[in-house]
């Protein structure tokens, strides 16, 4: 699933949970390996646990993004297309 470019993706529901590194996403509703204030209001779903440990942009970076599982990244762009790329 692609992510719409015009709103940097911050409507995306799509299931990609790892990062274009290869990197594992934390799950929203964890604070580890990082600690974070999201609290699940600008997500789609409304909630961190129904976000699970998708790619997202609930703060209008550039594209979706996860904080990851790795402790020295914090958080990473995912591998997601924009659509009609």
């Amino acid at each position: 699933m692609c992510y719409n470019p015009a709103v940097r993706g911050f409507n995306y529901i799509g299931h990609v949970n790892t990062t274009i590194g290869g990197r594992v996403c934390q799950p929203w509703n964890s604070l580890k390996p990082h600690s974070h204030s999201q609290d699940g209001s600008m997500f789609p779903e409304g909630t961190l646990s129904a976000a699970e440990n998708f790619c997202r942009n609930p703060d209008g970076e550039m594209s979706v993004w996860c904080y990851t599982m790795d402790p020295d990244m914090r958080w990473e762009f995912c591998d997601v297309e924009p659509c009609g790329m």
